[in-house]
């Protein structure tokens, strides 16, 4: 089979597609014939280096996390799923981007058929990460939530949970995305002329102030947060851990949520329509470099997706 490889730290270049065998599955894991693997921005993060003391890595590295795809064999032990079972779910071993992938039965759910292939395969760390962000800063109905990144693949989901709970959000994004907020129920506001700029935008957009601060961007957002009145206990970051730590604000997600209990709530919200994930745009698993050269520009709305 054909997987996704790296032997040293490096930029998009270490990236390799390899044939290397198609792993069999041990007791207690299933076989998945990948038909998509959604790509993240911590898999780019893993494969520079920069989250080597919190997340070593051996090499040769693969990569991914997100799937769907097709039960191609079971290991001993396993009786919950059969041969031609279409699923989706997720692995902790860096290995999804590749045509076939071992994977622990308790990790998968059954594909929906209203989920398109790229929606299942990309769904998992934008989809448990979301799911674990809003409640960290528990809105209430009729408060005012902003979210940074918003029209992104874990902001668009916080966007649109928050809208569920009956708050009021304000979307963080560039022009191209706002008509999108707007149909999802949210205001949009423009964060290209900078954070002044952005902050003054949210002051006249919600005068009596904001109650919760949702940041899935970084780069100074918490510290916007706590510049607008916003107490520490009612901000999330997914990835400004350095500000989390300096101010005491939450920083939950994927780990929170990693769990069937929790993605089935997305994935039943996607399936019937109440959540809506888009997909960017997909990729051959040969061009997994220009898919990651187009998620590292941070404009994304919603999901990369391979398809191998």
């Amino acid at each position: 089979m054909r997987a996704v490889q790296y032997d040293r730290f490096g930029d998009l270049e270490v990236l390799e597609v390899r044939d290397i065998p198609v792993p069999h599955p041990a007791p207690g894991e299933v076989l998945v014939q990948v038909r998509a693997a959604g790509i993240n921005p911590g898999e780019a993060a893993l494969r520079t280096g920069a989250l080597a003391q919190m997340f070593p890595s051996t090499f040769p590295s693969g990569q991914g996390s997100d799937l769907a795809g097709v039960v191609a064999d079971l290991g001993e032990g396993v009786t919950e799923w059969r041969i031609s079972d279409e699923v989706l779910g997720w692995v902790d071993s860096r290995s999804s981007h590749a045509e076939y992938v071992t994977v622990p039965a308790e990790q998968l759910l059954a594909r929906p058929a209203t989920l398109d292939w790229p929606v299942a395969g990309g769904l998992f760390v934008a989809g448990t990460t979301a799911w674990a962000a809003v409640p960290a800063v528990a809105p209430q109905p009729g408060e005012v939530v902003a979210v940074s990144g918003a029209a992104g693949g874990v902001g668009g989901l916080v966007v649109q949970l928050a809208v569920e709970l009956g708050a009021t959000v304000l979307g963080l994004a560039g022009p191209d995305n706002h008509a999108w907020l707007k149909d999802h129920g949210a205001t949009a506001i423009d964060y290209s002329d900078g954070p002044a700029a952005t902050a003054d935008r949210i002051r006249s957009a919600a005068p009596a102030g904001i109650d919760t601060f949702v940041d899935t961007f970084g780069h100074g957002y918490v510290d916007l947060a706590i510049g607008l009145g916003v107490r520490p206990e009612r901000i999330n970051t997914i990835i400004d851990f350095e500000g989390a730590q300096r101010h005491g604000t939450h920083a939950a997600g994927s780990s929170e949520a990693a769990n069937t209990h929790d993605l089935a709530e997305v994935v039943t919200r996607l399936a019937d329509g109440r959540l809506d994930l888009p997909i960017a745009a997909t990729y051959p698993l040969d061009q997994v470099r220009a898919a990651y050269a187009e998620l590292e520009r941070r404009h994304t709305r919603g999901k990369i997706v391979l398809i191998p």
